[in-house]
C-alpha cells in the first residue's frame, strides 16, 4: 500500500513520469499474475483433501464444496498403517543420504577448495560431468543398476538406497559447497595457525561455522534428494514393509476410477510436509549459502 502511495505521491511531484509508473505497475501484475499461477495446484491438492467425496472428474467440483470440508483425509492418513511405516523407511532412507553426503562432502570441499593435489583440476570437472550428464544417463543407469544389485543381493535394503541417494548428490553438493567455501578468506586460517591451532580445530572453529549457510543448503538438497524420489525406490525395494513415502503414495493410485482423492491429496500434502519445515527452518541459512556459492536466482 505504501509503495502506491510513493507512486502516486511522485507521479504529482513530477519525479515520476506516467511510462514509468505504468511499467512498474505492468510488471508488479505480471509477478502477481505468475505467483498465482504456481500457487495454483497447491491451492487445488489443498481444497481437494479438504474436501468430503470430491473426485479430480467430477463436473463442478474442482474445488469442493467449502462447506462440507473436513479433515477426515487427513485424519485417515495419519491413522494409515501404510503411511506410518513408509514415514519410517523414508527417515532412514533420508537420514543415511543426508549423513554421508555430508560426511563426504564437506572434507571434500575443503580439499578442492584449499589444496592443490595431482589431478585437482581433472577431478573438478570430473564433478561438473557428472552433474552435468547423469541426469541424461539415467535410464541406462538404472537398468545396470537393476542388474548389479540383483546379482548380488542388494535390493529390498533401505541402507543401500541412502547410499546409492548419497552417491548421486555428493558431487553436486561437493561443487556447491567448494564455490563456498572459496569465499572464506584463507587469512582466518592463517591467523588461527599462528594462534596455535591444530589443523583439525581450523576445520572445526573456523571452516564449519563460517561454512554454515552452504551445509545448511547441502543439508536441503540431500534431504530433498533422499525423500521425493520414486523411480529407483520401486525399482529396489520390492518388499511392501520397505516402501518409501514415495512408493506408498505412488500406490494408492491403482484403478483410477476407483482413487480417492481427497485421500490421495492429503497423503501427498503430508509427504510435501517435512521438506517444506526442513526449508523454512534453514531459509535464511540456505539463501545465504546459494548466495556465496554463485547460485542466486
Amino acid at each position: 500500500m505504501s509503495t502506491i502511495l510513493d507512486a502516486i505521491a511522485d507521479l504529482r511531484a513530477g519525479r515520476r513520469s506516467p511510462v514509468d509508473v505504468a511499467k512498474s505497475a505492468l510488471t508488479t501484475g505480471v509477478a502477481i499474475g505468475l505467483l498465482l499461477i504456481l500457487l495454483f495446484p497447491v491451492y487445488w491438492i489443498v481444497t481437494v483433501a479438504l474436501s468430503r467425496g470430491t473426485t479430480l472428474s467430477s463436473p463442478g467440483s474442482l474445488f469442493g464444496d467449502p462447506a462440507t470440508y473436513t479433515l477426515d483425509s487427513f485424519r485417515w492418513v495419519l491413522e494409515n498403517e501404510s503411511f506410518r511405516r513408509g514415514l519410517l523407511n523414508s527417515l532412514i532412507v533420508v537420514t543415511v543420504t543426508v549423513t554421508v553426503t555430508l560426511a563426504f562432502s564437506i572434507p571434500g570441499a575443503y580439499a578442492l577448495s584449499r589444496r592443490e593435489f595431482f589431478g585437482r583440476r581433472k577431478l573438478l570437472y570430473g564433478y561438473i560431468l557428472f552433474t552435468q550428464v547423469g541426469a541424461g544417463l539415467s535410464i541406462a543407469v538404472l537398468i545396470a543398476l537393476y542388474a548389479l544389485f540383483s546379482g548380488i543381493g542388494l535390493t529390498n535394503n533401505l541402507l543401500v538406497l541412502g547410499l546409492f541417494y548419497a552417491a548421486g548428490a555428493i558431487p553436486f553438493n561437493t561443487w556447491l559447497l567448494k564455490t563456498f567455501m572459496d569465499n572464506i578468506p584463507v587469512s582466518y586460517e592463517e591467523a588461527a595457525i599462528v594462534d596455535g591451532a591444530s589443523q583439525w580445530q581450523v576445520m572445526r572453529e573456523v571452516i564449519l561455522p563460517l561454512a554454515k549457510p552452504g551445509i545448511a543448503a547441502v543439508l536441503v538438497f540431500a534431504w530433498t534428494a533422499g525423500w521425493n524420489e520414486f523411480i529407483v525406490a520401486q525399482t529396489l525395494i520390492h518388499d511392501p514393509d520397505l516402501y518409501p513415502l514415495s512408493v506408498e503414495l505412488y500406490g494408492l493410485i491403482g484403478d483410477r476410477r476407483g482413487t480417492s482423492w481427497p485421500q490421495f491429496a492429503a497423503f501427498a500434502l503430508l509427504f510435501a510436509l517435512p521438506v517444506a519445515i526442513i526449508y523454512f527452518l534453514a531459509q535464511k541459512q540456505v539463501e545465504s549459502g546459494l548466495s556465496f556459492g554463485g547460485m542466486e536466482g
